[in-house]
């Protein structure tokens, strides 16, 4: 199976600031990836690359086309939503499709109108009375009716309410995935979108510290409390990270580099799979192990996507 999306040695640089340094990385029909990092990593950057949106060095291949020299033809196959959905606000939500409709060939006029039917947004109303929720709606109700290969989110719930949040993923996993397509949401907030990624890959200062499927990487690494009673057992493990409190101490073990033989971890604590945004914490953060409160703290149920 070919990629749709293939980085080879991608760099970009503004003067002697290393923005990205050499990145690999490919994408397959079917996957879901976040590219997550803290903010000044280089995700929106990337994502700009991939789009021709900024010049580069190295190579990258968007099914099958580069995105400096075939961006037109390229952009029949991507889809592209920003942090910020940016309408004329004097435009109203048809003209908007109308528009589109004339614009993109690959444009599914009637599939946009049954996406907005889904929600409160009507055709005649102008941008400029819709709430910033409703904006993104019609943003993703105009991007979703794109029949397209690839589509790249850059931040595309920042700022949003929780229920809107929840309302777009769902939409999002509802009408437009497929096992023929790729995703690709870039985030430095992991635990808004790991419920739905197939595959992950962390970056930091521009480079790809992780690229790992995301059961794989939760099947390695477990959360781990223990007491006072087996800390310096525990410890010897070699643990990512330490989070101590009243007595209770939760370590980020990874399996991988356990001795052989060594006995279940459930003999000297409670063990619990931990969440990505746990790993990410654990692996970008290896000079802060002792005594972080860097665990993440338990999602109600509202928050869950």
């Amino acid at each position: 199976m070919n990629p749709l999306i293939n980085i080879t040695d991608l760099s970009k640089s503004y003067g002697n600031k290393h923005v990205l340094d050499k990145i690999e990385l490919s994408v397959y029909p079917g996957q879901i990836l976040g590219l997550v990092g803290p903010n000044g990593a280089g995700k929106s950057t990337c994502l700009h690359a991939l789009l021709g949106l900024t010049s580069y060095t190295g190579d990258i291949q968007v099914n099958g086309y580069s995105p400096n020299k075939q961006r037109i033809k390229m952009l029949n196959d991507v889809a592209y939503i920003s942090d910020v959905a940016v309408l004329p606000k004097w435009l109203k939500v048809k003209e908007a499709l109308e528009y589109m409709q004339g614009v993109h060939p690959n444009f599914n006029f009637e599939k946009a109108k049954a996406f907005l039917a889904k929600t409160n947004i009507s055709q005649s109303a102008k941008v400029k009375t819709l709430s910033k929720g409703m904006v993104t709606q019609l943003h993703l109700a105009l991007i979703l009716a794109v029949d397209a290969k690839v589509l790249i989110l850059d931040e595309p719930t920042l700022g949003l309410d929780i229920l809107t949040r929840r309302q777009f993923y769902k939409h999002l996993l509802e009408d437009f995935y497929t096992e023929e397509k790729c995703i690709v949401v870039t985030t430095h907030q992991i635990e808004e979108i790991e419920n739905i990624l197939t595959d992950v890959a962390f970056i930091q200062e521009g480079r790809i510290a992780v690229n790992a499927n995301c059961e794989e990487l939760l099947n390695r690494y477990q959360l781990l409390a223990v007491d006072n009673e087996f800390l310096v057992q525990a410890s010897a493990l070699k643990p990512l990270y330490i989070n101590s409190m009243m007595g209770l101490h939760s370590m980020l073990i990874d399996t991988q580099i356990l001795p052989e033989n060594f006995p279940p971890l459930s003999e000297m604590g409670k063990v619990q799979t931990p969440s990505l945004a746990d790993i990410f914490v654990g692996l970008m953060s290896p000079n802060e192990i002792q005594n972080q409160s860097v665990v993440s703290e338990p999602k109600t149920e509202g928050e869950s996507i």
